[in-house]
């Protein structure tokens, strides 16, 4: 009884007040005080306490997601370092523009990067244009599981640039299930598909919306996301979807969705939503974050916020393990010389110079042509 008299106490102190390094290096020794364990299982427990409350943050908004997204990229991953996490994906809105720079900046710091997007899924489809039926759309998170998956993020985020904008950059399921290879799709936030049509009452539109993703995905593609910020119908939502999982018998992970590295940068993130919605910050009415919690919240905070779904926190460790794209920018990367015939061309060099000797040959004497043939040759 006095073990636990101290121990609880002690345990729900740092909890609450000491930083997740603080919490893996003091618990052993605070079991050692007690009797419960030896010291010289001191680093076995700490990497077993840092495997148990680890985690991936795989929804993650930089500035790239213009207007909107406040993490400085190397900001970002050098805070992901700073808890002690091994990788964190970048999922920008509708666009990959900041790719590179993240793969780059992540490798610098040991961190692993995960590619990934968060879509634009049109109303309709993505050549429809209506302005009183298509100027909506929903979300859909994306994360590229290998390079065919990152060749299919690139096209889906080109597609929606270049075919499907309209208020935003859009796609719609055909083109996404034409392009789902080497990906990995998750329910996404409440703008999603199937977290709306629960909001919005809608059970049989969403087991649709999910029949559809599972059937293009299958079960091992295909997650669902559950997140915990400050909304009132948030709660109720997880639970539905938690409700509705069990009958699919899926997946689920936890995940924040981050816009900002620091709680403290939320202040400046609601500026670039006042500049975005074209507002000032004392309207009442303008399009604000709930809350402060849009941050890069570390693992420790993950695990006492999901403790009741704690596969939703491994959950996120096992997609990061999968997801593996090689940027490494070894060796030339050359577009293919095969024609539209599926015969191999000769380099664009070789052509141009072929035609460029046929247009000045007509003009050339043919004394002076055969001088320059047989110094070419």
């Amino acid at each position: 009884m006095i073990r636990c008299r101290f121990f609880k106490p002690t345990v729900r102190f740092i909890n609450e007040h000491a930083c997740y390094n603080d919490f893996c290096r003091l618990v052993p020794y605070l079991l050692s005080i007690v009797g419960l364990t030896d010291l010289s299982t001191n680093d076995h427990l700490t990497s077993k306490l840092k495997d148990k409350m680890s985690f991936a943050h795989l929804h993650v908004h930089t500035e790239y997601s213009l207007l909107d997204g406040f993490s400085n990229i190397k900001k970002l991953v050098s805070r992901v370092k700073e808890l002690n996490m091994e990788s964190v994906a970048i999922t920008d809105h509708g666009t990959m523009f900041g790719v590179i720079d993240f793969y780059k900046a992540a490798k610098a710091e040991g961190i692993k990067p995960i590619i990934g997007l968060e879509a634009y899924m049109a109303a309709r489809t993505m050549k429809d244009k209506d302005s009183k039926l298509d100027r909506t759309s929903t979300h859909l998170l994306l994360l590229a599981e290998n390079e065919t998956g990152y060749k299919n993020l690139l096209k889906i985020a080109s597609a929606a640039q270049m075919e499907g904008f309209y208020y935003y950059p859009r796609i719609d399921h055909d083109f996404l299930a034409s392009h789902s290879e080497g990906l990995i799709a998750t329910s996404g936030c409440m703008s999603a598909e199937i977290p709306r049509a629960l909001l919005n009452e809608n059970p049989a539109e969403a087991v649709k919306k999910w029949d559809w993703y599972a059937e293009v995905f299958g079960h091992d593609r295909f997650f669902v996301e559950l997140q915990q910020h400050n909304i009132a119908e948030i709660t109720d939502l997880n639970k539905k979807l938690l409700s509705l999982g069990a009958r699919y018998e899926a997946r689920f992970i936890a995940t924040n969705d981050v816009h900002y590295v620091n709680q403290a940068d939320a202040r400046l993130q609601d500026i670039l939503l006042a500049i975005q919605t074209n507002s000032t910050l004392n309207d009442p009415s303008r399009m604000k974050m709930s809350d402060d919690s849009y941050y890069l919240r570390s693992p420790l905070e993950m695990s006492k916020i999901f403790s009741e779904v704690p596969d939703a926190l491994s959950n996120t460790l096992l997609i990061a393990e999968r997801c593996n794209v090689d940027l490494g920018f070894k060796g030339y990367h050359l577009p293919s010389s095969l024609s539209r015939k599926g015969t191999r061309r000769k380099p664009i060099c070789v052509r141009f110079a072929s035609r460029e000797r046929r247009i000045n040959s007509k003009k050339t004497p043919p004394a002076q042509r055969s001088r320059k043939d047989s110094s070419m040759n």
